[in-house]
């Protein structure tokens, strides 16, 4: 496991399942939401400090593979890595992996930070998440 290895687990609840009995697909996006959160957290950045700096993450673009169903009370790991690059965006992948280590989805996207007085990205999506970070090192930062 390296520094930027993440994940967080998730149980699927009965009522985020549709009529085939598996998870619905827009209940994908809420659970990576969930991790990205939970990465940012586990790296010292709570939403409120975003805020007080006056930024914000926003998702630019994500495509869903879907590759084996998840069911009620399935447990999955998410994890989330951001991949940095020049400019203003950053990509990121989010694998969905079941308790039985079978890989249910993967999940990649752009990102980046909005100014949120602007209402557009910062130039640097790293500068303000650095500057907030208490463990800029699981971020790849």
């Amino acid at each position: 496991m390296t520094d930027q290895d993440f994940a967080t687990r998730v149980t699927v609840r009965g009522y985020e399942t549709d009529t085939q009995g598996h998870l619905n697909q827009s209940v994908y996006l809420q659970y990576a939401e969930h991790a990205r959160w939970e990465y940012l957290r586990a790296a010292g950045i709570r939403q409120a400090d975003l805020v007080a700096k006056g930024v914000g993450p926003v998702v630019l673009e994500t495509t869903i593979k879907y590759l084996r169903e998840l069911r009620a009370g399935d447990s999955v790991d998410i994890s989330c890595a951001f991949s940095w690059r020049d400019g203003k965006t950053f990509h990121v992948v989010q694998r969905l992996v079941r308790e039985d280590g079978v890989l249910a989805a993967e999940i990649t996207g752009v990102g980046g930070i909005l100014d949120l007085v602007e209402r557009c990205l910062v130039p640097d999506p790293r500068e303000p998440l650095r500057a907030l970070a208490a463990n800029p090192g699981l971020l790849g930062l």
